[in-house]
């Protein structure tokens, strides 16, 4: 890659940066206290997530998915939102702020896709 490539591709990721208020979330995003038993894997948050997470456990070959959607851009919930999948064959939806929703609904997913 070459220099103005560089240059264009640090534009564009300003750019995206801007656009979904990054930074902005950093301090609204709450923390969330992973069961030890569970192996979380960061993942890039494409298609309009601004978070997302696979989930699985030691000797499991499936994993659960886990977005957290800012903007309703995936979905429709009104509020910024965790989305869990799959969920009781459908998906899960809670609040950002609902972390014991969400660690639930991860633990019933776990158990389907084991």
């Amino acid at each position: 890659m070459n220099l103005t490539d560089n240059m264009e591709l640090l534009k564009a990721e300003a750019l995206i940066q801007m656009v979904c208020e990054w930074h902005d979330w950093v301090d609204k995003i709450p923390y969330i206290k992973w069961p030890s038993d569970w192996l979380v894997k960061a993942i890039p948050p494409f298609n309009g997530a601004i978070i997302r997470y696979l989930i699985t456990k030691e000797g499991m070959d499936d994993s659960v998915s886990v977005y957290l959607d800012c903007y309703d851009r995936l979905g429709r919930f009104g509020e910024p939102y965790w989305e869990v999948y799959p969920h009781d064959d459908d998906v899960f939806r809670c609040k950002m702020e609902d972390t014991d929703s969400l660690l639930g609904a991860i633990e019933e997913s776990l158990v389907e896709v084991e």
